[in-house]
């Protein structure tokens, strides 16, 4: 499969190693400009290009950028064609990306990006922590492989990206559409807490939309206490604190 990745922060970073060790064509563009990522592209055995020809004539598209960042790209991916899913792998931290209107008052995160964009979104990678996805990837069958939800309206765009979350090494799981996507957000059980399949799909009936922004805000709040010397370890020992959960 040919697949367009803009972004390389952790996740974006860590998707681009691992889909092209998994067999895919991989372009990977940032808003530096692709010289800046040569190394990267030369090390996985991506491709190096510009923004623009990351969304061109690919099978799939994923997104890995910041939620303030999502606007600006409606005009970059007004030209792709609708059948090419656009898969979102971001998350709303207020303390993090400061406050969007929409989001405070409850909207579906990916509702919003489906607004900011033009166009529709299925949404995965985004309950997995960075960490747990660069070192936790097994072969399947694996009893102990991690599962990772994925949710979107289009059945097709759907399966396309649990088919590239199993070859990232996990289990994918259906999260239905983007309307039941709040349940794999920040501050819910499912998200960021390194499941099994059984653990995840339990998790996701757990999930409680009005506590779950208060959940996240309190677990960002004892990160930041951190300062810079926390880890992956960390992280999910937080957000397993702040569901209560497994």
């Amino acid at each position: 499969m040919k697949i367009g990745i803009l972004g390389i922060g952790f996740i974006g970073e860590t998707l681009v190693r691992k889909l092209s060790a998994a067999g895919h064509a991989v372009l990977v563009a940032n808003s530096r400009g692709p010289e800046t990522i040569a190394d990267l592209a030369h090390e996985s055995g991506a491709t190096a290009v510009t923004a623009a020809e990351a969304v061109s004539n690919v099978d799939a598209i994923i997104l890995s950028v910041p939620m303030a960042k999502m606007p600006p790209l409606k005009a970059l991916l007004s030209e792709v064609p609708a059948g090419v899913p656009v898969i979102d792998t971001s998350n709303y931290y207020p303390l993090r990306d400061g406050h969007i209107v929409a989001l405070d008052a409850g909207q579906i995160e990916s509702r919003w990006v489906e607004e900011q964009l033009g166009r529709p979104v299925t949404k995965a990678w985004n309950a997995v922590l960075a960490g747990t996805l660069r070192k936790n990837g097994k072969p399947k069958g694996d009893a102990a492989r991690t599962a990772i939800p994925v949710a979107g309206d289009d059945a097709d765009a759907r399966r396309i990206a649990m088919e590239l979350v199993e070859a990232t090494g996990f289990d994918a799981v259906d999260a239905g559409g983007i309307d039941e996507s709040w349940r794999i957000q920040t501050g819910n059980p499912g998200y960021c807490t390194e499941l099994t399949v059984a653990q995840l799909r339990h998790a996701l009936t757990l999930a409680d939309r009005e506590w779950a922004p208060r959940r996240r805000d309190a677990g960002m709040a004892v990160v930041l206490t951190f300062g810079d010397t926390y880890n992956n370890d960390d992280l999910l020992r937080v957000n397993r604190a702040v569901t209560r959960f497994p």
